[in-house]
């Protein structure tokens, strides 16, 4: 009997390229470019054995039984899984599948592309072109922090972490701090790296990274209280997940001028970025694109596909979430 997959979005045409040549498989494309809403979701891909899903998706027991109890496999296109319920997930017998190391790189570039750009104001110097203010050199234009030779404080030394420790050491001459759960002897040997508390991370760090995962201890992990430990001349950039961070204490510390600038590609209010954060001149907002290159998108698609393969075929997922 053929198995059917449901793929909530578009994705590359390279992982589809595998779908089709499978045997023993067919897939449905949502060719809405939005999000389905919970019951167009059911709607679409009841009785799938398989669906694709999005951070975009919020997938919930309700989802779950909806599709049916044929459905084997969430496969989830993004390194996150916080859009799915694991427990429920795991009640029923569903394998929940992401995509770790193929966005590594991309994500990393990203969070070194925003410290950078905090660091020399390259959106505000843009602007002031754009607006045909610039006239003359001035010696006190737009000044902003060097990055070589700085402390770089890492939350969390996952691949992502762990690469940008390299970007920085490597390129820049960066010395690294990081805190996790766990020590990581690699680098402190490769990279010189020290493990720090998230405590003296805030206090030494010239620039912080966030790479954790978002769960209840992760939630608002960096507030006001976070913030006041910080440099006034440090830079804060997230590309983890937007509610490590509470928004309205970022706010305030960006507007008092308590830190640097902060450079976010995740929002804690995903689909409406805080107006506050909008009129602020120090922070740099991109839109959840730092897995956007062609490489990691090609790479996702064809993790979740495979994925999705390996257990329709009775085979174990490539890339599990425990």
């Amino acid at each position: 009997m053929t198995k059917k997959i449901f793929i909530c979005r578009k994705i590359d045409s390279s992982g589809l390229a595998i779908l089709e040549k499978t045997d023993g498989i067919s897939f449905e494309l949502n060719k809405r470019d939005r999000v389905l809403s919970k019951h167009e979701l059911i709607d679409k891909a009841k009785g799938a054995d398989a669906i694709i899903t999005l951070l975009t998706d919020k997938i919930d027991a309700e989802i779950m039984d909806g599709i049916g109890n044929q459905l084997k496999i969430i496969a989830n296109y993004a390194v996150g899984f916080d859009n799915i319920d694991l427990e429920a997930a795991k009640q029923r017998h569903i394998i929940v599948t992401n995509t770790p190391e193929v966005m590594t790189q991309a994500v990393a570039e990203h969070a070194m592309a925003l410290m950078l750009a905090c660091a020399r104001r390259l959106i505000e110097g843009d602007r002031y072109v754009r607006a045909e203010k610039y006239k003359n050199w001035e010696p006190e234009l737009l000044i902003g922090p060097e990055i070589a030779g700085k402390t770089l404080g890492i939350g969390g030394i996952g691949r992502i972490g762990e690469a940008l420790a390299h970007i920085g050491y490597h390129g820049f001459g960066m010395k690294i701090l990081y805190n996790d759960l766990n020590r990581n002897e690699e680098i402190e040997r490769t990279l010189q790296a020290d493990y720090a508390s998230l405590k003296a991370l805030l206090e030494k760090s010239d620039f912080v990274s966030l790479h954790v995962p978002l769960n209840q201890s992760t939630h608002h992990l960096i507030k006001s209280r976070e913030l006041a430990l910080m440099k006034n001349e440090a830079v804060l950039v997230n590309t983890a997940r937007g509610a490590i961070i509470e928004e309205q204490a970022l706010v305030k510390a960006l507007r008092e001028n308590k830190i640097f600038a902060a450079g976010l590609d995740v929002f804690e209010f995903e689909k409406t970025p805080g107006r506050d954060l909008l009129k602020l001149e120090n922070v740099i907002l991109t839109p959840h694109i730092a897995s956007a290159t062609v490489e990691a998108r090609r790479a996702m698609s064809e993790c979740v596909s495979e994925n999705v393969i390996e257990v329709l075929m009775g085979r174990p997922a490539k890339n599990p979430v425990e």
